[in-house]
């Protein structure tokens, strides 16, 4: 029960920081904060991620590019242009690192106003610190495991990031149920999202890329960050732009 509620733990809030401020903020720029509650966000990203944080700046660069191109060979990471998840994530990967090591030619216009704390970039992404984290995952095992099944879990903790990027990337934009046409092949994975806080509704970010609840156009559908970023509005630790409905290119 502990290892399951641990795993649980380590998912749900590494997929809350990744659409909260990888994505929603980072990328699209759906709220604004203050520069201390931006390093704080950062701080939570560097927990909820651990050993697979990913650098907030690299991935905001690369998710615009993946709505101005989506499904073209420009998109960092499409279904149609890889042979298989694995193909995909490789390439995603490489993508990646060029954006992270400034090696890219990418226009200006896709960096502008991402976040960049260049201290917790650095440091989250340092190899010692990625090995200290799993070390920490193992010990823990090592500790509460009941079962030699369980070990088996370790795998997703040390890539929980890349993973949760993957389910969306991959999956949905092969299998799921469209409400909008679009001109890519964005599709909501599930009818209700109790996995991904919110982005298995792709099909309705893709129509609607700045609008802050990715879902409410059918009864089942539920964005659960949606609510919190409202909670957060309201304690002024977030201003939400309202009333954002456009595509964010």
């Amino acid at each position: 029960m502990i290892i399951l509620a641990f795993f649980l733990a380590h998912w749900y809030l590494s997929v809350l920081m990744q659409t909260l401020f990888l994505h929603r903020y980072a990328a699209h720029q759906m709220f604004t904060m203050s520069h201390r509650w931006e390093k704080v966000f950062y701080v939570l990203t560097f927990i909820g991620q651990g050993s697979s944080f990913l650098s907030p700046r690299a991935y905001g660069i690369m998710h615009r590019l993946h709505h101005a191109h989506a499904d073209t060979e420009q998109d960092p990471h499409s279904p149609q242009f890889s042979k298989n998840l694995f193909d995909m994530m490789w390439k995603t990967r490489i993508f990646y690192s060029e954006i992270k090591t400034n090696r890219d030619s990418i226009p200006a216009k896709f960096k502008k106003g991402v976040p960049n704390w260049e201290w917790m970039e650095r440091f989250g992404c340092r190899w010692p610190v990625r090995l200290a984290w799993g070390t920490a995952y193992t010990l823990f095992y090592i500790q509460f495991a009941t079962s030699p099944w369980m070990f088996l879990l370790l795998p997703v903790h040390f890539l929980m990031g890349p993973i949760h990027g993957a389910i969306i990337n991959w999956y949905a934009h092969r299998y799921g149920y469209t409400n909008f046409k679009v001109d890519d092949t964005a599709k909501n994975l599930l009818p209700f999202d109790f996995l991904m806080m919110g982005e298995s509704y792709h099909n309705n970010h893709h129509k609607y890329g700045g609008r802050v609840n990715f879902g409410g156009f059918r009864w089942h559908e539920f964005d659960p960050a949606y609510p919190l970023l409202k909670v957060l509005h309201g304690l002024k630790i977030v201003k939400l732009r309202m009333g954002r409905d456009e595509e964010y290119m």
